[in-house]
């Protein structure tokens, strides 16, 4: 059986044996060499601080202030456990921020409960990290490219990030040109349905 390298030993020496034995039985051993990334006790504290923690960009207006609902005995005691615990580890602080996430509550098999935050409204207004949805937002754009003036131009800090090595999630400047082509497609001159009405001017090629 592989045994973790040198540099994981120190992680090791802290942890219980009997858990170290648990692990590596379950964990294949290709994967002995991250062993220590699998034990409950890495997962129950966060890493040292680096040069790029990560943050959560958003869109403006963020949510608006969700109804607080009541709560049960057993649901009130769920969250304030819950919330104790992770502070305590460090995962979560006191905030007094103007908006937040409801939370939902699951029946366990034993009749507790786990506890589940609903960030569907968060995750309206985080800026897009995916890039098939930019590539499929651009597509889109594609289809109306003689329409918009300068639309090469519109779109080359977009188009950028599908070269190899490029860093995602979109920049400033990425969505500042993302914002002008969809004002291009709100503002004037803008297609229309045809109006009969209105004047006309037809454009023909030489062919008969």
């Amino acid at each position: 059986m592989d045994l973790p390298p040198s540099s994981y030993h120190d992680s090791l020496e802290e942890l219980w044996d009997e858990e170290v034995e648990t692990v590596m039985k379950v964990v294949p051993s290709t994967y002995h060499q991250y062993l220590d990334l699998f034990f409950k006790v890495k997962a129950e504290k966060l890493p040292p601080h680096c040069a790029c923690d990560h943050h959560i960009k958003l869109e403006w207006p963020l949510p608006p202030v969700r109804v607080i609902y009541s709560l049960s005995k057993q649901e009130s005691d769920t969250i304030r456990a819950y919330i104790s615990e992770n502070v305590e580890k460090g995962f979560i602080r006191p905030s007094s921020s103007s908006t937040g996430a409801p939370v939902l509550f699951v029946k366990k098999k034993d009749g507790g409960l786990s506890l589940c935050v609903d960030y569907r409204k968060l995750n309206s207004v985080t800026r897009k990290r995916n890039l098939k949805a930019l590539q499929s937002f651009l597509g889109f754009t594609n289809f109306y490219r003689r329409f918009i003036k300068n639309y090469s131009k519109k779109i080359s800090s977009l188009t950028s990030f599908f070269k190899k090595d490029s860093c995602f999630p979109l920049n400033e400047e990425a969505f500042g040109q993302f914002h002008q082509l969809k004002e291009a497609f709100t503002t004037a001159p803008i297609l229309s349905h045809f109006n009969p009405s209105l004047p006309t001017i037809l454009e023909t090629n030489a062919s008969n």
